[in-house]
């Protein structure tokens, strides 16, 4: 995996000094792809062209049916506020919408869950874009699955360690049910009452609390409801990650379109002052 010449920094409780990122990202994604020009130029157009790779979009759309936390019963409303043409002679629509935090496809900032920790808008890029590693596990998922120490083990065993300054991105198949909030969930009910009803997989505590303590991932990324699995009671593994700083991405789509290694993810959400979240674009570069 070529991402170790450009790795980005974690992002830790207590900061450190970090390089600028300004260069690093496409140094890194064009250097998996065509060759930089032997002048030490930086072929940036090379990423963005379509000669350097493929851009793929690891988000679900934001409409009335999206999926929520069940406690979350507003949902998303698109409300239209103006359509059609007008006195001028020119076509204009314009929209207004209202959305929780925690809905679709969206960023968990650390304080989500994590007192004193990271914002929304505090997040710095190093810790929204980096090389992807894609765990998959649908060969052995079930409603309940947790995603093991073993298993991220097992891909490294094939793939090498787990990128420093990386996002890891756990592919449980889950996205295939997106539309059927039921089957997605586990559950038609709305408010408390569907808690306990909830059925998805998710990380393991353990195993986040394992990556805390020996990997240096700077964002955990899933295609399901949230980072634990839904029979989760004391989410474990929010609180593991977020205390350390480390961002969660939640309902993230397409994880089938990416390779186990070597893709690059960037991850921004809308960036919203003191926020416990937000809407998240979520966006992945695959080099030829």
């Amino acid at each position: 995996m070529c991402a170790s010449s450009a790795r980005l920094p974690r992002v830790h409780s207590r900061p450190k000094p970090r390089p600028p990122l300004t260069g690093l990202v496409v140094v890194a994604l064009v250097g998996c792809g065509a060759p930089p020009p032997t002048d030490g130029a930086v072929d940036v157009s090379a990423v963005f062209d379509g000669s350097g790779g493929r851009w793929v979009d690891l988000t679900h759309a934001f409409s009335d049916e999206t999926v929520y936390w069940p406690t979350d019963t507003a949902g998303f409303a698109l409300t239209e506020l103006a359509y059609g043409p007008t006195e001028g002679g020119w076509f204009y629509s314009a929209y207004s919408f209202t959305t929780a935090e925690h809905g679709g496809t969206h960023l968990d900032a650390p304080i989500h869950f994590a007192e004193g920790r990271l914002t929304a808008d505090q997040i710095p890029l190093s810790g929204l874009i980096g090389p992807a590693a894609v765990v998959d596990v649908t060969d052995r998922v079930t409603p309940d699955y947790l995603v093991s120490t073993a298993d991220l083990t097992e891909w490294e065993d094939a793939n090498g360690p787990l990128p420093d300054g990386g996002i890891l991105l756990l592919r449980t198949g889950w996205d295939s049910r997106w539309g059927d909030r039921a089957g997605y969930l586990g559950t038609d009910l709305v408010g408390q009452a569907a808690i306990p009803e909830l059925h998805f997989p998710g990380l393991a505590p353990e195993a986040a609390r394992w990556l805390v303590a020996e990997r240096g991932v700077v964002a955990v990324g899933i295609d399901t409801p949230s980072i634990d699995r839904g029979q989760s009671t004391d989410f474990g593994s929010h609180v593991a990650l977020y205390e350390d700083n480390i961002a969660g991405f939640e309902n993230v789509a397409n994880l089938a379109s990416l390779p186990e290694r070597g893709a690059f993810v960037v991850a921004l959400p809308m960036k919203i002052e003191g926020g416990s979240g937000a809407p998240l674009r979520i966006v992945a570069f695959v080099p030829r």
